[in-house]
């Protein structure tokens, strides 16, 4: 991957143990609002939110870029963080199997990172 934010994203994500992380580029899609989805999980609650939390340090740490807002941080089942043209979604395991984003986009490319244990 070239770009530096996607990059920074993903090895946030497997920093905080983040699992099956999926990248969906959409930059080739017209209807699309943003060039990618980053998809990933926890298995709690709890983990969703520390998940959500620590990546958004870990971007503003070695970027020095803050998000551009969040959805989701009260109800911790699925929580959505805007970066501009990168949404990043940090699901529980139900909520993202209910909402299937992968089957969604599925003309989009879609790139598997492997959980780094």
């Amino acid at each position: 991957m070239k770009d530096k934010l996607l990059n920074t994203i993903v090895e946030g994500l497997q920093g905080c143990k983040a699992r099956d992380i999926k990248i969906i580029d959409m930059s080739r899609l017209e209807e699309a609002a943003f060039n990618y989805f980053v998809v990933c999980e926890g298995n709690s609650s709890t983990q969703v939110y520390g998940i959500a939390n620590n990546l958004m340090k870990h971007v503003h740490d070695s970027l020095g870029q803050r998000n551009q807002g969040t959805v989701g941080m009260q109800n911790k089942m699925w929580i959505a963080i805007d970066y501009g043209y990168i949404l990043v979604h940090v699901f529980q395991p139900e909520t993202r199997q209910f909402y299937s984003l992968e089957s969604l986009w599925e003309d989009a490319g879609i790139t598997s990172i492997e959980n780094d244990d």
